[in-house]
């Protein structure tokens, strides 16, 4: 007679979430429908505070961030850094990841604990594509962070040549 019902130890437990973890950062859409099925809290954090769909987005694997989205993920959870997965993704300058963290709730202009937004973080790593996206779904260019500073004046502390151009053309 098996005891299906056996508590795993607190071992057992974290290990099983670091491999859960793994699998968010891995892509494995697939897995990851499995266990959100199963009963997975889709907003489970690690201890730095990142979500599964912030390893996703922050890893590149817009099929998993789709999954993690049907399963009530919350596209606003910040980690203990104050980072949102669709700054993590606008960093780095994934727009696939961003269409679909937007078309799943996540807020254009919800900006990290010191006020930096996504549309921020893409103009300062040079990030063209994701400026104009993050524009037109209604990111505002003139929003400061809590230093005072635009996206263009990130764009221009980085050197991002081609956000600074980008920017410059759109403000005047």
């Amino acid at each position: 007679m098996s005891d299906k019902s056996r508590q795993m130890t607190p071992e057992e437990a974290a290990e099983f979430a670091e491999q859960v973890f793994n699998k968010a950062r891995e892509g494995d859409a697939a897995m990851m429908a499995a266990l959100l099925t199963k009963g997975l809290p889709p907003n489970l954090r690690n201890h730095k505070g990142d979500t599964l769909l912030m390893l996703a987005a922050y890893h590149g694997h817009v099929d998993t961030v789709k999954v993690l989205l049907e399963h009530k993920a919350d596209p606003e959870i910040r980690n203990d850094n104050g980072q949102s997965p669709i700054a993590g993704a606008a960093f780095k300058g994934d727009l696939a990841v961003i269409e679909a963290l937007v078309d799943g709730g996540a807020q254009v202009e919800g900006s990290s604990f010191d006020g930096r937004t996504a549309l921020m973080m893409a103009a300062m790593f040079n990030r063209v594509e994701v400026v104009d996206y993050l524009i037109g779904k209604g990111a505002d260019p003139k929003a400061k962070d809590a230093n005072g500073l635009t996206a263009l004046d990130a764009a221009r502390t980085m050197g991002a040549a081609d956000t600074v151009a980008q920017l410059q053309k759109l403000l005047g």
